[in-house]
């Protein structure tokens, strides 16, 4: 959900018009829509680009895991959810919150990578090697507006007290 149609629902809770604080809000979230629209776009045709390196990134972390095994349909689906996340966060660049992120949700992957016995330290692995490559591909000033939806989406992930990789450089993502 945008930033606007957020406001607007709670005054309408609220039976109320926006106050001119969250009347401010949206000047700037309008302020900043060419620069937000210009960043989604760029995630969005360089998303196989994010997901190769990050994966390469991982890989170099974390080198005996089935994603890396030279088992195509193993890769094939860990770098299909990387393209998930990637888009994931252009959706929250365009939105200006993490809104998307709730409604379209990290718990219900979270769950699938448990059940399917995939530590969750890995995937964080693999998350902040994707956001590390944004930061590369979008430039320091541009990725400050998307490490906090990777950042998200890590801690969404992560396991209180948990390391974020196995230490001896093996997993099982």
């Amino acid at each position: 959900m945008s930033l606007v149609k957020q406001v607007i629902l709670n005054a309408d809770e609220e039976l109320r018009y926006p106050d001119p604080g969250e009347i401010r809000m949206m000047q700037n979230f309008f302020k900043t829509g060419d620069r937000r629209i210009r960043i989604a776009a760029i995630l969005a045709n360089n998303e196989q680009r994010l997901v190769d390196r990050g994966s390469r990134r991982f890989w170099q972390r974390c080198p005996v895991t089935p994603s890396n095994s030279g088992n195509p349909r193993k890769t094939s689906s860990c770098q299909r959810d990387q393209g998930w996340y990637v888009r994931l966060v252009a959706y929250c660049v365009l939105a200006g919150n993490d809104q998307p992120m709730a409604e379209i949700g990290t718990i219900g992957m979270k769950e699938m990578y448990r059940s399917l016995g995939i530590p969750l330290a890995n995937w964080v692995e693999a998350v902040r090697c994707l956001k590390e490559e944004a930061i590369v591909l979008l430039g320091e000033e541009d990725a400050a507006e998307a490490v906090p939806y990777f950042d998200h989406i890590i801690q969404a992930l992560a396991l209180p007290g948990t390391p974020y990789f196995l230490n001896n450089g093996t997993s099982d993502y």
